[in-house]
């Protein structure tokens, strides 16, 4: 018998790998500007098999580590990362990976071209990508609500080219009463001399080697007292080291052992007396940072198809290569059913993604020909559905091709199994599937969003005219016809009824959207895979909403 040696995947230049997004861009980018953009899209993603692929190798291989005290027993609280991680940050700012937002130098077009590297970038980044989230979502808060100071100050940090300038953010939320119920935040802020000073517990903290912090708490008055649940929370920005170098008011009280994204620095910290700089109106703080929220979620969708990319090309390249039964896998038509349904499903997310991309640079540039109430609709209804759809289809999907891989997806040097564990992550943070699916109920009924996704799909779908995409197309009317009746009766229904299916109702209208993203797409490019993919999209049930009976929650959960 020979010897027999598995041969592992490879990877080449990560944007030529992507006809996708290239196709996106070509459709999407004015020609004054396309090779420019072409060129440097080229250029990193050839980077991102090389020098910083490498860096990220080190961040996965050198965990952080926490050093309270220094040899003679004075408290320093100091985390250690990796040389790897360090290199990360300088790549993120040498790339303009945050700048490429504000400079806008590419118009309404600067998002979808930033979030195009953001999506290359993430899975060679090590989840440098969290705390950049966290770092545009602050700069974002700042250019919106920020005073003089902090505009010409952190902001210019944040947004920085400099390595040596550049700053990253954190975003302290999460304390022992919970993520995202923020009502029983017990941070408290308390005017001393002039200058308020925080004091409390923040249980999960990424990005707590950031140099500056967005965070909630409660102001308190003279006697101690302050407003209890979200109407007396307040947003304040805060910088974790003085002049010298030290923490401020800041213990740090043990690194998170986390199930994955281990390269990630993330801390439990006890606040004692940080200083801390009021961002927004006293008691608007839920509605200030929200903001921020639009923004990292963004991240997590675009991070989310990044990572189901460089998977599926793992899977692609490992199923050229790998024998059994005489044949390569990627020869068994069982195999490629599988990876083709998978292709299928993230053509979809990825177009969900860039979309809402596309909507944020329309936000904050437009043009004269934009509908601005429109975009910011459309934006908040669709940023959580893009953040949840992604992530939940991403899971998904990550089982299965970590299962493609046979017993080498199931050993850890292989580098396949922290696949499965990091993406879990994209279904909790910024908002859990029902936190974000119960937001979307709320955007319906405070900010009357859902007529303008009726409007828009109305638009695209009567944009789609080619013969071979009339039966894709008609499958997606009568799902959309379906839904609009279903979103007519939510008003007779119970809360109890609404809010039981809002999962349902959300991913029915990722569906939805997604169809007419991609027939649009279709139609535009005329190549016959996306229309061949669209067509297979259509096919699979884009409706599912299920008749709710209390009595059989009761009955199966109790």
């Amino acid at each position: 018998m020979s010897d027999f040696f598995q041969t592992g995947p490879e990877l080449s230049n990560t944007y030529k790998l992507d006809p996708l997004l290239q196709s996106l861009l070509k459709r999407k980018l004015p020609a004054s500007f396309r090779g420019e953009v072409e060129e440097d899209l080229t250029r990193f993603g050839e980077r991102l098999v090389s020098d910083i692929l490498a860096f990220s190798d080190d961040a996965e291989a050198n965990h952080p580590t926490l050093v309270s005290h220094d040899p003679w027993g004075n408290r320093i609280d100091e985390i250690e990362t990796s040389l790897g991680w360090k290199e990360l940050d300088k790549v993120s700012a040498e790339e303009g990976i945050v700048a490429i937002g504000y400079e806008r130098k590419f118009a309404e077009f600067s998002r979808l071209i930033q979030f195009a590297k953001i999506y290359l970038y993430h899975p060679s980044s090590a989840y440098y990508t969290c705390p950049l989230a966290m770092t545009d979502g602050a700069a974002k808060l700042i250019e919106t609500f920020g005073d003089t100071s902090l505009k010409e100050g952190a902001f210019k940090n944040l947004t920085s080219r400099d390595p040596n300038q550049f700053w990253t953010s954190g975003q302290w939320m999460t304390e022992k009463s919970g993520g995202s119920d923020v009502s029983g935040t017990e941070t408290v802020a308390r005017l001393e001399n002039g200058e308020y000073k925080l004091h409390g517990v923040k249980w999960f903290t990424s990005a707590t080697t950031s140099q500056m912090a967005m965070t909630l708490a409660r102001i308190e008055d003279k006697e101690g007292n302050s407003i209890e649940g979200n109407r007396g929370l307040s947003l304040f920005y805060l910088e974790l080291r003085n002049e010298k170098g030290e923490l401020q008011g800041i213990e740090i009280q043990r690194l998170k052992d986390k199930l994955g994204t281990k390269a990630l620095p993330t801390a439990e910290l006890q606040l004692k007396g940080v200083p801390a700089k009021l961002v927004g109106e006293v008691g608007a703080g839920v509605k200030t940072i929200a903001t921020l929220f639009n923004v990292t979620r963004i991240y997590n969708s675009c991070t989310t198809i990044g990572a189901w990319k460089r998977l599926m090309d793992l899977a692609r390249d490992y199923a050229g290569k790998r024998q059994a039964f005489g044949k390569t896998l990627d020869q068994q038509p069982l195999h490629l059913k599988m990876l083709s349904h998978l292709e299928v499903q993230f053509h979809a997310s990825f177009h969900l993604a860039f979309y809402v991309a596309e909507l944020l640079g329309l936000d904050e540039v437009g043009n004269s020909k934009v509908n601005k109430e429109r975009v910011n609709k459309l934006l908040r209804f669709f940023t959580p559905i893009a953040k949840l759809y992604t992530a939940k289809n991403n899971m998904l999907a990550t089982s299965e091709l970590v299962e493609s891989f046979g017993g080498a997806g199931y050993v850890e040097d292989t580098g396949i199994p922290k696949w499965l564990r990091d993406n879990q992550t994209l279904t909790i943070w910024e908002g859990t599937t029902n936190v974000l699916s119960l937001d979307v109920l709320r955007s319906i009924s405070k900010e009357d969003t859902f007529r303008y996704f009726v409007d828009e799909v109305k638009e695209k779908l009567g944009g789609i005219n080619s013969l071979e995409l009339k039966e894709a197309k008609e499958s997606v009317v009568t799902a959309f016809e379906k839904l609009c009746v279903y979103a007519l009766k939510m008003g007779e229904m119970s809360r109890d009824q609404v809010e039981s299916q809002a999962r349902d109702f959300a991913f029915s209208i990722g569906n939805i959207m997604t169809s007419a993203l991609m027939l649009e797409h279709a139609e535009a490019c005329g190549d016959d895979k996306s229309i061949k993919v669209v067509q297979r999209f259509c096919t699979s049930k884009l409706y599912s909403i299920i008749e709710y009976r209390k009595d059989d929650h009761q009955v199966v959960f109790g």
